[in-house]
């Protein structure tokens, strides 16, 4: 394990971005003068190749201030608390826990937290470009004979 939390092993790695109430305490973004408090760029701290993700939490009130649109990037933001609003292209759209937004190439996009939220609104944002995903992965292999054992059912 690394001193920042993080375990690397040679095909997986595993980091901690902590429990949604500490969210807010991380400073980050894309650039440096961009960053801001309650923005995490989890995968600048991940060997992430084909998807980025952000964990983003944002003070009841408080707005991105931007609209921003990508030419090859498609997001999935996934809300898990608290109550906010996006703005996509000329609508408005109101979200909250449970509420699964994709964005697709072109669309104009911002958000905020409704000043009237309970609490934070905290969402997770999936960043993902280049080719078309199957509709089913056909790149799996499973173990049908069940040759390995599970893990949690050892000694």
């Amino acid at each position: 394990m690394t001193a920042g939390g993080e375990v690397d092993m040679a095909d997986y790695e595993v980091t901690e971005i902590g429990g949604l109430d500490q969210w807010r305490d991380h400073f980050g973004g894309f650039a440096p003068a961009r960053s801001r408090d309650g923005r995490r760029v989890v995968d600048h701290e991940l060997a992430m190749q084909f998807i980025g993700l952000t964990a983003n939490a944002l003070e009841p009130g408080e707005e991105a201030g931007y609209w921003h649109t990508h030419s090859e990037v498609e997001e999935l933001y996934v809300f898990v608390e608290g109550r906010g609003q996006m703005g996509l292209d000329d609508d408005l759209v109101d979200v909250g826990p449970g509420s699964v937004v994709r964005v697709g190439q072109g669309v104009w996009r911002t958000w905020r937290a409704h000043p009237e939220s309970p609490g934070e609104l905290r969402w997770l944002c999936i960043r993902a470009g280049g080719g078309e995903l199957p509709h089913l992965p056909d790149d799996a292999t499973r173990d049908e004979v069940a040759t390995r054992p599970m893990p949690w059912a050892q000694g």
